[in-house]
């Protein structure tokens, strides 16, 4: 696994490019909508592979193991909780083989919100015993570092803080997802969160699965006075619309969001990727950044 140094190594010759987003994507290969997405890859895993050998091919340096959401907690719902370990062990595997040498391969860990009370410190050592299980299979897999995502309370981001220490893992990148104006959906300012994260360890901190749209240069600016490390920008193609097949269509174009990506990046922004409505079109966009 890399060490925080090896990791901010890698950003001394300009910004960090990840990947873009993944379930939206492999539904456009033929997985169906509601179902768990793990088991789905673990079947299929030609669609991940064709996937994020593209996204590699478009410039990632990092690509996201599809690991989302795959906690003890909730893969009890599809009575697969005691084989966590191995579900995280082979989706790194999966990515490692999409990656090859060209790209390093990130375990994904996300909020919990969706099975507990994950904002309530009362549920701190449920979430950090959950976040645990999963790390140990990342590991196991071969993971180069993990990436928290779409995290809603600092509660989460404590306890991932807490099982990445307790099972050696040095570099996590930690995003929140957020309002426009830097708030958390708790109405907490996200801001000094960041800042002690990055106090108590964390490789990079941002957000990702924010609206990519005119005022994303500003949030970045204004997290950049509270941040001093790599700074994670992963925003989505724009506002979803919801369109007659159901499904959220996004109105931004590949070259709109290089071009917004840019603008976040001279505000500070040095770790930057797409999130949903983003494909490898998207993260092609980035080498120009």
């Amino acid at each position: 696994m890399l060490t925080k140094s090896e990791f901010c190594a890698l950003l001394q010759t300009g910004p960090l490019i990840l990947d873009g987003a993944t379930g939206s994507n492999l539904q456009k290969a033929g997985m169906p909508r509601g179902c768990c997405t793990e088991t789905w890859i673990l079947e299929h895993p030609d669609a991940l592979i064709k996937l994020q050998r593209q996204y590699v091919d478009a410039g990632s340096k990092v690509i996201y193991a599809p690991t989302f959401q795959a906690q003890p907690i909730a893969l009890e719902k599809q009575g697969l909780e005691k084989q966590t370990q191995t579900i995280n062990a082979r989706l790194v595997q999966l990515s490692r083989e999409a990656a090859g040498d060209r790209a390093l391969v990130a375990g994904n860990l996300t909020t919990l919100a969706a099975f507990t009370d994950s904002y309530d410190e009362a549920c701190f050592d449920l979430l950090v015993e959950n976040y645990r299980q999963q790390i140990v299979g990342l590991l196991e897999g071969g993971a180069d570092l993990l990436a928290a995502e779409t995290l809603m309370y600092p509660t989460e981001a404590e306890a991932i803080l807490t099982a990445a220490e307790l099972e050696g893992a040095q570099t996590v990148m930690y995003t929140f997802t957020m309002q426009p104006d830097g708030s958390l959906f708790s109405g907490r300012e996200v801001g000094p969160v960041l800042q002690a994260l990055e106090q108590a360890g964390a490789a990079a901190v941002g957000f990702n699965c924010v609206a990519a749209d005119t005022m994303l240069p500003g949030l970045v600016s204004k997290l950049r006075r509270y941040v001093k490390g790599p700074l994670v920008c992963k925003p989505n193609a724009g506002n979803p619309v919801i369109g007659p097949d159901g499904l959220p269509h996004y109105p931004m174009s590949p070259e709109e969001f290089g071009n917004l990506m840019a603008q976040c990046q001279a505000m500070g922004a040095s770790v930057l990727g797409g999130c949903c409505g983003t494909d490898p079109q998207f993260i092609a966009q980035l080498q120009n950044v």
